[in-house]
């Protein structure tokens, strides 16, 4: 007879948990009081499981990690339980705590740079880490880190394991500090922002990666991030926290699909999504003829950019030859309009917009700019460009002279170029504050004491005190949190309608220049491969590169993020084939010249000798 489950309750995972953590808090001692960065979190992760905590910066999601492996900082406490196995890791003394760290529980740091030891090779860093948990030799040990590098995909490891920290790129060092972490076949992974500094296509090899690793170590992984793309792409379960408290956890594609908590929603809502320029795309035949007075109006517009063939090359040092950082690149950005310039690290897209306000020189070619021609320009000449020429850094904090208060930040463009003083300066800086949406009294704090979020509206403000003509953004969110860059990006929007400046806005997020850009220029290897409208690049994108970089970019939907995934396999396997059919029939055509050049030499033999 058969029994009806239709009423019955849904299966549970019976796996004995790899970690358990109840009501688990941290607390920093700052000026004789205990302050609390996390409270109350409790969460299990079972073999082969992947949990993501997301949250904001400051919501305490890495200090509630950090303090599972005794990472805390002196002036901080841990309190609760978390159990790896039949241990209490909370309370456990240091001496104990160095045994599990590294073997039982890995980590992931968000920086690579500055958690590899720049003074020995990887190799030597993973060898170390294995000698310390096991009895091994040093043979033994570099033919294990050999193994490791191969398992995480380093490309000539015979040679890279020998290499220093600087000497990786990005991806690589990330690779490389997963390999270190995953030397001793740890129970339990986190991996802190392990993707926040990489680019979308090595991005998506880590997360594959990552992937990977999950079901051939059966380790469970705590992921802690803030992109909800990697999140949809790697969660199994999910723990939101806002001001150090969970607001909601529960199965990934449940809290994707139907989030309960105003703060979820609000966290989901303020994430771009690639693909949003369908819906306003115009289709080729029905074009209307508003669109076509628009097109018209785009087109008589003032050219402020003006690229023709540019060439870019860092002069060689030494036995090192020159490097051609740009070649041959054309670029039209006219009054008014909002350019978007994607690609890998090291495409060239810093090094045009620093050639764009004169901070670099241009080789060969041609590069105007609001007329002043900047090939062989005197820093003379460069002055007046300064006033008509702004630019917003990537890293605010850096960028902002810390001894300044932001409002003398904010005036000093205002004194340097138009001489203003007393009241009038004083009501222009109010002004600029005002269009960047922070408060006047603000005026008179330091850049540390500000959020990343309103470091960066004062650099935006900074930059549009002159009026600029032309504007360069070079990544100016990419270190913010999805609320805080919804923020920044709807303020630049309004200014740019407001000021009607130009723009070139360079990213490495697809997502973010779609929803600002009416064109995007995509660069790979110092070249542009391809110029179009937005809608047309993103929806379709006509360079086999531009296809693999908009395939690599996570959207925060789990189902539409997986049938992505498989479409980006199947795209590079289709490439690939071509590649190695292009090669094959290289070689081919390479071996008829060849036999074709034998039988012309065996003719002239033949003939020679009377035949």
């Amino acid at each position: 007879m058969a029994i009806d489950t239709s009423d019955a309750p849904p299966p549970t995972d019976t796996r004995t948990p790899v970690l358990q953590v109840r009501d688990l808090g941290v607390d920093f001692y700052v000026d004789g009081t205990w302050y609390p960065a996390a409270t109350g979190i409790s969460y299990d992760v079972r073999p082969g499981e992947v949990l993501a905590i997301v949250g904001e910066s400051g919501s305490g999601k890495t200090q509630s990690s950090m303090a599972l492996m005794g990472l805390l900082p002196p002036n901080g406490r841990a309190r609760g339980s978390a159990v790896i196995g039949d241990r209490e890791l909370i309370g456990m003394p240091p001496h104990k705590l160095r045994r599990i760290r590294g073997k039982e529980i890995a980590m992931i740091f968000q920086e690579p740079m500055t958690a590899l030891n720049p003074v020995f090779t990887i190799g030597f860093q993973i060898v170390e880490t294995l000698r310390t948990h096991f009895e091994m030799g040093p043979a033994d040990a570099r033919v294990r880190a050999l193994e490791l590098l191969r398992l995480v995909e380093i490309p000539n490891p015979e040679t890279r394991i020998d290499a220093y920290p600087h000497q990786l790129s990005g991806g690589q060092r990330q690779r490389a500090m997963i390999a270190q972490a995953l030397a001793c076949d740890p129970k339990l992974l986190i991996a802190d922002e392990p993707t926040t500094a990489l680019d979308v296509t090595v991005q998506a090899e880590i997360l594959k990666l990552m992937r990977d690793l999950r079901s051939r170590i059966d380790s469970g992984i705590v992921l802690i991030t803030h992109d909800m793309g990697v999140v949809a792409d790697m969660a199994d379960t999910m723990i939101v926290m806002k001001d150090g408290k969970v607001v909601e956890q529960g199965e990934a594609r449940q809290l994707f699909s139907n989030p309960q908590h105003p703060y979820t929603i609000k966290l989901l809502d303020a994430v771009p999504h690639l693909g949003r320029s369908t819906e306003t795309e115009p289709s080729a035949t029905s074009a209307t003829p508003v669109q076509d007075a628009t097109a018209a109006t785009t087109t008589d517009r003032a050219v402020v950019l003006e690229a023709q063939q540019m060439v870019i090359e860092y002069p060689g040092r030494r036995r090192t030859p020159a490097f051609r950082a740009v070649d041959g690149v054309d670029l039209t950005i006219r009054a008014g309009e909002v350019v978007g310039l994607v690609g890998e690290s090291g495409s060239g897209k810093t090094t045009i917009g620093r050639a764009i306000v004169g901070l670099q020189p241009v080789t060969g070619g041609s590069l105007r700019i609001v007329g002043q021609d900047m090939v062989g320009a005197s820093t003379k000449d460069l002055k007046p460009l300064r006033t008509k020429v702004g630019m917003v850094f990537q890293d605010p904090g850096s960028s902002l002279n810390p001894r300044l208060p932001i409002g003398e930040s904010i005036a000093e463009p205002l004194l340097l170029h138009r001489g203003l003083k007393g009241t009038a300066m004083s009501k222009a800086v109010e002004t600029l504050l005002d269009q960047v949406q922070l408060p006047r009294a603000m005026r008179n704090r330091y850049p540390h004491e500000l959020s990343g979020g309103q470091r960066q509206r004062v650099g935006i403000a900074r930059s549009l005190a002159l009026e600029p003509q032309l504007l360069v953004a070079d990544e100016p969110t990419s270190a913010l949190d999805v609320s805080v860059q919804a923020t920044v990006l709807a303020l630049f929007q309004d200014l740019q309608r407001e000021h009607g400046f130009a723009c070139l806005f360079i990213s490495h997020d697809l997502a973010v220049v779609e929803m600002l850009a009416d064109r995007i220029a995509v660069m790979h290897n110092g070249k542009l491969v391809e110029v179009g409208e937005t809608a047309q690049v993103v929806n379709h994108p006509r360079d086999p590169y531009t296809q693999r970089l908009l395939a690599a970019v996570p959207v925060p939907d789990p189902a539409a993020q997986q049938a992505r995934r498989e479409a980006r396999d199947a795209l590079l396997e289709a490439q690939r084939d071509e590649l190695e059919r292009d090669e094959l029939q290289h070689a081919a055509d390479a071996e008829k010249i060849d036999a074709h050049d034998i039988t012309d030499v065996d003719n002239e033999r033949m003939t020679g000798r009377g035949f």
